[in-house]
């Protein structure tokens, strides 16, 4: 069983930051890619942004220069730093990671925190 755990979100102002931490628990051999995906009410989910195993990161344009994801392979966690919100930010964000166990390799999703940027 493989299980992600994200924390951070909350409400924030325009302007503001926030910082999400996600972290892999379980019978865990390797993580490769890490990401996050966001959804808004009423609109597609998207991907925000994704990090390789080596740490080489891949952001959407709507948030590049204002959202930075780093991982620490060591704690299996994967961070999405967010600066600079906008009211467009608003939504559920989901991390991901693809993860080998002893048994399988698939992709694992958290159950989503909620982001606010609201004034």
């Amino acid at each position: 069983q493989v299980q992600l755990v994200e924390s951070g979100g909350g409400l924030a102002q325009p302007g503001g930051s926030l910082r999400l931490s996600c972290t892999a628990s379980g019978s865990i051999m390797s993580i490769g890619d890490m990401g996050w995906d966001r959804q808004a009410p009423g609109k597609k989910r998207e991907t925000v942004a994704i990090i390789t195993s080596n740490g080489s990161p891949n952001h959407a344009d709507s948030v590049k220069g204002r959202f930075t994801i780093s991982r620490d392979n060591a704690k299996n966690t994967v961070y999405l730093q967010l600066n600079s919100l906008k009211p467009e930010d608003t939504a559920v964000y989901y991390c991901n990671a693809n993860v080998r166990t002893a048994w399988t390799i698939g992709d694992y999703w958290g159950q989503g925190t909620q982001v606010t940027v609201s004034s």
